[in-house]
């Protein structure tokens, strides 16, 4: 038998009552959040070091002994957060239909296709010295998070920056390949 506990009753479980957040106003708090860092370690501790360290089990000790231990976390956090919360508010009322044309297009065609050229060179010239030959990925292949091939070897192609974020659902089954955009030129970086 398969049942499906949902985070709402895990939470509820686990913390008791839960906050009903306005509808978008998490999806907005977390990207403030992705840009002005407010809950990397340094600000609220390393969570999973904090967790192992305390010594209650039960949520409403575990807010207490953590609000003792890092006493000024959830202020700094909030005030980074807020501070970009408001900025993007700001750069909000800058946007309108024409500026997301433009973005749209810049996306589509511009992003498109240098991404998709980026792409071409890196496999061309890996392979080169590599002695052995490439090519794109079928669409097929694309849906399975292959970019191309170098050899029989599947490759997924993406920026340095891809590192630090959770863009793609699942598990990539190919070989990575990391590059940057410099003002001369890209910096790719492989081991294989």
């Amino acid at each position: 038998m398969k049942i499906k506990i949902k985070n709402e009753e895990i939470t509820q479980d686990l913390v008791g009552d839960t906050i009903e957040f306005p509808k978008y106003t998490t999806q907005i708090m977390n990207l403030a959040n992705q840009n002005a860092q407010g809950t990397r370690p340094k600000i609220v501790g390393q969570m999973s070091e904090l967790m192992e360290e305390c010594p209650k089990r039960e949520y409403n000790e575990w807010a207490e002994w953590y609000s003792k231990r890092m006493p000024k976390a959830i202020e700094e956090a909030t005030e980074k957060i807020y501070g970009m919360v408001q900025a993007m508010a700001k750069a909000g009322q800058q946007i309108d239909k024409a500026l997301v044309r433009e973005w749209v297009k810049d996306l589509v065609i511009s992003k498109t296709f240098t991404g998709f050229r980026f792409q071409q060179s890196i496999l061309k010239t890996i392979a080169a010295k590599k002695h052995v030959n490439y090519r794109r990925a079928t669409p097929e292949e694309e849906s399975q998070n292959i970019d191309g091939y170098i050899g029989n070897t599947p490759i997924q192609i993406k920026p340095t920056t891809y590192k630090t974020k959770n863009m793609l659902p699942g598990a990539i089954e190919a070989r990575m390949i990391y590059y940057e955009k410099k003002k001369d030129g890209i910096v790719v970086e492989y081991d294989f």
